[in-house]
């Protein structure tokens, strides 16, 4: 598949994002890589199959109106969306972003514990995505307090202080498919086996 990966941002995207390159090519996909989100202008953007976010898009670098309405008509038209951790941040003035990821951080309201060593529990292994997935430890953030829409698909959890919060879903947005995992804070947590499966596992499930 034909790939277009959005990074840049407020966190170590130079550790994560080379990372993601690199298992994404070893899965046979095509991949682009860009922090100008001005891409999303560009007629290259229909030869695309999906995109993947790996990026926090807020202030000084939230997409323009322009660039939402054409990220959204892209998703809608029947491409893919991979959203990966933070980059699911909801922008000021852009509160439809979550009809489309499903939800995600909200600046703010959203927080997590610090970084660290949790399991990560695959609670409906009959999804897609959960191919080849058992639970599994990892290094990471454990985002909690996320903006939530109905219709999500939630096939990873994890679990904190007797509380289950989601860690992966899907869910449709016109005629696309979108996926999302709030998991990938930096390089070590990318270079997770099973988290580079999920991914994997999710480009396979948008773009099918």
């Amino acid at each position: 598949m034909d790939l277009l990966v959005l990074s840049g941002g407020k966190h170590p995207y130079e550790e994560s994002t080379p990372v993601l390159v690199d298992f994404l090519q070893a899965a046979g996909h095509q991949v682009q890589v860009t922090e100008n989100s001005s891409v999303l202008l560009s007629e290259r953007l229909k030869g695309y199959d999906a995109i993947v976010f790996n990026t926090r898009r807020e202030a000084e670098i939230a997409l323009t109106r322009d660039e939402q309405v054409e990220f959204t008509r892209f998703i809608g038209g029947g491409k893919g969306f991979i959203c990966l951790h933070i980059s699911g941040c909801r922008p000021d003035g852009w509160h439809e972003y979550h009809d489309v990821s499903g939800g995600g951080w909200i600046t703010g309201t959203s927080t997590h514990p610090p970084y660290g060593q949790f399991t990560v529990n695959v609670s409906d292994p009959s999804h897609p995505c959960s191919a080849g997935i058992r639970d599994f430890i990892t290094n990471d953030e454990l985002y909690i307090e996320l903006g939530w829409q109905p219709g999500n698909q939630v096939f990873l959890t994890a679990d904190l202080e007797g509380q289950t919060h989601p860690m992966a879903w899907t869910r449709t947005y016109g005629n696309g498919k979108v996926f999302q995992t709030t998991l990938g804070h930096d390089g070590l947590s990318f270079q997770t086996t099973l988290f580079q499966q999920l991914v994997v596992n999710a480009v396979d499930w948008v773009t099918s």
